[in-house]
C-alpha cells in the first residue's frame, strides 16, 4: 500500500519493503527454532529409551530372583482328595499318599437359655479363662469320664472380661469373638423350651487344640461355661459335640499325623493339602517335579526384553539411506556407551555361576542384526542335565557345600566367587536353669507369681493355683504364662519351658547376644528355681574368605574383602572349616544393576536430557533477547522507509509544481 501525502502521493510501499528486510533478520531466529525442534526430538526420543530401559529393568528384577527359574511342580493324581504345591528348594521324587482321617477343631455347647437377651448372675466382674491341649479320655455322652486327663500345650491363656454390660448370652458371644483369642461363639436355637445355645468352636483344629475353660467370679457364670475335661461330669459344665482330631496319613507307607490338614513339613519344600479321605488301598501318587516350563519361560522372558530394548535402541540411532535421514539419535554417545554396556555384560562368562557360564551353553546366541534368539531343543537339554545351574545364569545365587550353612543374602559390595567359610562358635539361646528341682507341687497364694524377662521384655507371672501332676507339668504352666504375656507376646518372643535332670530350664527361642532369660523376683521364686543360673545366648562367629565375618544370632555375614555382605545362616554343626559358599551374579542380576545405574538421578540418560533441557533453555533465552532486537530493528526500518516516503512525496509534489509551472509559461509564449 502507497503511504500518501497532503502535497502528493509516493511510489514507496513501505511496509512490503520493511517485511522482506525483516524475513532476512528473522533468519538467526529459525536457525534458533530448527535447531530447538532437534533437540525437543532428542528429548523425546531420550523419554522413550528411558520408558524401554525401565520395562526391561521390570523384567529383570524378577529373573534376578532364583525362584524364577528353580520353580518345582507337585502334581497329585487326585487334587479331589490331596492337592499340593512346591517350593523351589523341595526335592524331586514321588510319593504315595493315604488319608484315614481329617483333622478338625473342638465344638463345646453350654446348657440351653431361654433368651439371648436377659443377664446371666448379677453383673460382678468376671473372667473367662481359656487354655489349650490335649485330653486323653473316654466320651461319653459329651462327657469325659473320671479319670481323663488335660495337658496344657503351654501356648499362652486367653482370658476373656464379662460384666454387667455383656452378661447375657449374646454378649458373651460378642465379647468372646471381639478378644480374638482362637475361639469362634456364636447362638443356636435348638427348638427346644430353652433353645438359646452357646457354641463355643476352637479356631485351630488337632488334638493340641482342645479347650480348657476356667471361670472366676459371677457363680452363674461358671455354672454355665467353665468347663475343665480332667475335673469329672461336674467340672464339664459344657458338652462336647465335636472332639478334636489330627489328620493322619501315611506317607510311602510311614504313619504320619498332623494338627492341620495343611501341612508344609512332612515332605521338605511341600505343601500338602487334605480335602478327603483317600480310598482304602488306593492311595494318591505325588509326583514333585522341576518345572522346565517356568524355567524356559523366563529365559524366554529375558530374551523378549532383551531385543525389545535391543530393537529401540537400534531404530532410535538407525540412518535411512533412501530418504538420507538419520534417526533423533544418530551417533550419540550415551546410546552408543549403552549399548556397549548391555552388549559386554552379556558378551562375559558369568562368575561363580556353575556349570553354566554363558548364555550360549543354554542355547542363547546373539544374531546378526544384535538380538538373541533360543534354541528350545538346547535349551530343553540344559535343563534336563543341569536344572539348578540355569538360575546362577541369571540371578544373584549363592551355594554352600555344607548342608547346615544357608546362603541368605548379599549386598551391592558382594562380588562373585567361591569363599572358604570357618566356623569359632555357634549360636546359642538365652537360659535360665533352676538350682534344684521344685520344692513343692501345690501352687497357692504363697508361691503363684514369678518376675520374669525374656530378651530384656518384662512379663509378670501368676501361676494357676492347683497341685501339679509333675515338674513337667509346671513347667508347661510357666511356658504357658510366659507365651500368654501380652508383652512377650507383642513383641514376637516366645520360649520353651523344659527340665533339665529334674530341674526347671527355660529357654528363649531366639538366637544371640540378644536372647536372654532371667528371673527377678516373686513369691514363688525360691519354690521353684532356688538360685538359679540365667546364660545369655551368643552369636554365631567364624570368618567368610578368611576375613573375621559378623555374627547376627546364627547369621554370619562377611564384613570386608570381596565377600563384603555375604550372609550364611549356620543351622548347627562343627567347629571349624565348614567348606565354601560360592556367589555368582547371573545376567539379569549384572543388567538390573546396569539399568539402576543408567536410570539413577545422576545417570547417563538423566545427564543427557539435562544437557538437552539447559539447551533448549539457550536457545528460548537467545531467542527472546533476538526478538527483542528485532522489534528495534524493525522500528528502525520504518522510520527510515517513512522519512524516505516524506521525502519522495515531497519531492514529487515539487515536480508536479514544476511541470505545471512551465506549462503555464509554454502556454503563454504561444
Amino acid at each position: 500500500m502507497a503511504t500518501t501525502s497532503a502535497i502528493g502521493t509516493s511510489s514507496l510501499d513501505v511496509n512490503a519493503l520493511v517485511t522482506q528486510l525483516m524475513t532476512v533478520e528473522q533468519q538467526p531466529i529459525t536457525k534458533l527454532n530448527a535447531r530447538e525442534a532437534s533437540y525437543q526430538a532428542k528429548l523425546s526420543a531420550f523419554g522413550t529409551v528411558q520408558g524401554a530401559v525401565a520395562n526391561f529393568q521390570t523384567t529383570l528384577r524378577n529373573l534376578s530372583n532364583p525362584s524364577s527359574f528353580q520353580a518345582v511342580t507337585a502334581t497329585s493324581s487326585d487334587s479331589t482328595a490331596i492337592s499340593a504345591s512346591a517350593l523351589s528348594s523341595a526335592h524331586v521324587g514321588k510319593y504315595s499318599l493315604e488319608v484315614t482321617s481329617l483333622a478338625q477343631a473342638q465344638t463345646l455347647v453350654a446348657t440351653g437359655q431361654t433368651s439371648v437377651s436377659a443377664a446371666i448372675g448379677a453383673g460382678v466382674a468376671t473372667t473367662l479363662t481359656f487354655d489349650f491341649g490335649t485330653i486323653s479320655g473316654t466320651l461319653t455322652n459329651g462327657k469325659y469320664a473320671t479319670g481323663a486327663t488335660y495337658n496344657s500345650a503351654g501356648n499362652g491363656l486367653k482370658t476373656v472380661t464379662i460384666d454387667s454390660t455383656n452378661n447375657s448370652l449374646q454378649g458373651i458371644r460378642d465379647a468372646i469373638n471381639s478378644a480374638n483369642i482362637g475361639v469362634t461363639a456364636s447362638i443356636i436355637n435348638d427348638g427346644s423350651a430353652s433353645p438359646y445355645r452357646l457354641v463355643l468352636s476352637a479356631n485351630d483344629k488337632g488334638i493340641t487344640n482342645s479347650m480348657k475353660i476356667s471361670v472366676s467370679g459371677d457363680a452363674s457364670l461358671g455354672t454355665l461355661l467353665s468347663n475343665d475335661p480332667a475335673a469329672g461330669a461336674a467340672g464339664q459344665n459344657l458338652s462336647e459335640t465335636i472332639s478334636a482330631q489330627n489328620a493322619n496319613l501315611t506317607v510311602n507307607g510311614l504313619a504320619v499325623s498332623k494338627t492341620s490338614n495343611t501341612m508344609s513339613d512332612v515332605i521338605p519344600g511341600v505343601t500338602l493339602n487334605l480335602n478327603k479321605l483317600t480310598t482304602l488301598g488306593t492311595p494318591v501318587t505325588l509326583n514333585v517335579a522341576q518345572d522346565t516350563t517356568a524355567a524356559s519361560k523366563s529365559v524366554n522372558d529375558f530374551v523378549s526384553s532383551y531385543n525389545t530394548l535391543s530393537k529401540t535402541l537400534s531404530d532410535l540411532t538407525s540412518y535411512n539411506a533412501q530418504t538420507k535421514q538419520g534417526a533423533a539419535l544418530q551417533g550419540d554417545a550415551t546410546i552408543r556407551n549403552l549399548q556397549n554396556k548391555l552388549r559386554s555384560v552379556l558378551n562375559t562368562a558369568v562368575a561363580g555361576a556353575g556349570t553354566f557360564t554363558t548364555l550360549s551353553q543354554i542355547g542363547v546366541t546373539f544374531q546378526r542384526d544384535g538380538s538373541l534368539a533360543v534354541n528350545s531343543t538346547q535349551l530343553n537339554t540344559a535343563m534336563q542335565n543341569n536344572f539348578g545351574d540355569i538360575a546362577s545364569l541369571f540371578a544373584a545365587t549363592g551355594k554352600t557345600s555344607d548342608s547346615l550353612l544357608t546362603y541368605i543374602s548379599s549386598t551391592s559390595a558382594s562380588k562373585p566367587g567361591s569363599y572358604g567359610v570357618t566356623v569359632s562358635a555357634l549360636a546359642t539361646q538365652g537360659n535360665l536353669l533352676a538350682s534344684a528341682t521344685p520344692g513343692n507341687l501345690t501352687i497357692d497364694a504363697t508361691n503363684d507369681t514369678l518376675n520374669m524377662s525374656v530378651n530384656g521384655i518384662n512379663a509378670s507371672l501368676t501361676l494357676t493355683a492347683k497341685t501339679y501332676a509333675s515338674a513337667q507339668a509346671l513347667a508347661t504352666e510357666i511356658q504357658s504364662k510366659l507365651n500368654g504375656s501380652s508383652a512377650l507376646v507383642s513383641a514376637g518372643i516366645s520360649v520353651a519351658a523344659t527340665l533339665n535332670a529334674g530341674m526347671l530350664s527355660i529357654t528363649s527361642s531366639t538366637y544371640g547376644a540378644n536372647s536372654s532369660v532371667a528371673i527377678s523376683g516373686g513369691n514363688g521364686m525360691a519354690n521353684l528355681f532356688g538360685t538359679p543360673v540365667a546364660t545369655a545366648g551368643q552369636d554365631v562367629a567364624g570368618t567368610i574368605n578368611g576375613t573375621a565375618a559378623t555374627g547376627f544370632g546364627q547369621l554370619l555375614m562377611a564384613s570386608g574383602g570381596d565377600a563384603n555382605g555375604l550372609s550364611v545362616m549356620v543351622n548347627g554343626g562343627a567347629l571349624g572349616s565348614r567348606g565354601t559358599i560360592s556367589y555368582a551374579q547371573g545376567y539379569a542380576y549384572q543388567l538390573n544393576n546396569t539399568a539402576t545405574s543408567v536410570l539413577a538421578s545422576d545417570g547417563t540418560l538423566t545427564a543427557s536430557t539435562n544437557e538437552i533441557n539447559t539447551s533448549i533453555k539457550s536457545i528460548g533465552d537467545r531467542r527472546a533477547t533476538l526478538q527483542q532486537r528485532l522489534i528495534g530493528i524493525e522500528a528502525r526500518y520504518r522510520a527510515q522507509f517513512t522519512a524516505l516516503d516524506g521525502m519522495l512525496t515531497s519531492m514529487n509534489a515539487t515536480s508536479t509544481f514544476l511541470t505545471q509551472q512551465l506549462a503555464q509559461l509554454s502556454s503563454t509564449k504561444a
